[in-house]
């Protein structure tokens, strides 16, 4: 992003030496988006100063931590889920990586194996088992 903010500015230089800027969609398109640019940045320079890196795998002492890798089992259905607890800025859903702020992450952190969870879902709650938990995704 820094060296395409470096790029839009040459650009704006370029745009605003061609005289009349209130008649000049180039230098007016090319200043919005260097505003947006110059906002990621903004947002991503605050986000790293509240990061806070987590140097080693969670402990595997059977029950459910952050970075843990969790797989629930519904009750009813005998469906199983597999989630991966991360920060808000890794989730994805795609992989199961789910929000350690999330409904179900706040549902089974500090849980054991075996234990029963009620996760409140906007359509209806889900009654699931702990099946597994492990630190390393499970193969």
């Amino acid at each position: 992003m820094w060296k395409e903010s470096r790029v839009v500015a040459d650009a704006v230089a370029v745009a605003a030496a061609e005289g009349d800027r209130s008649e000049n969609a180039e230098y007016t398109y090319s200043k919005m988006k260097l505003g947006r640019i110059h906002g990621k940045l903004r947002f991503l320079g605050n986000r790293l100063k509240a990061l806070t890196v987590v140097p080693q795998p969670p402990p595997d002492d059977g029950h459910v931590h952050f970075g843990c890798w969790v797989t629930l089992e519904d009750e009813e259905t005998g469906q199983k889920y597999l989630y991966r607890i991360v920060g808000p800025d890794e989730t994805n859903v795609e992989l199961g990586y789910i929000s350690a702020e999330s409904p179900v992450a706040l549902a089974l952190l500090a849980r054991e194996l075996d234990d029963e969870v009620v996760i409140r879902r906007p359509k209806g709650d889900l009654n699931a088992t702990i099946v597994e938990i492990a630190v390393t995704a499970p193969s």
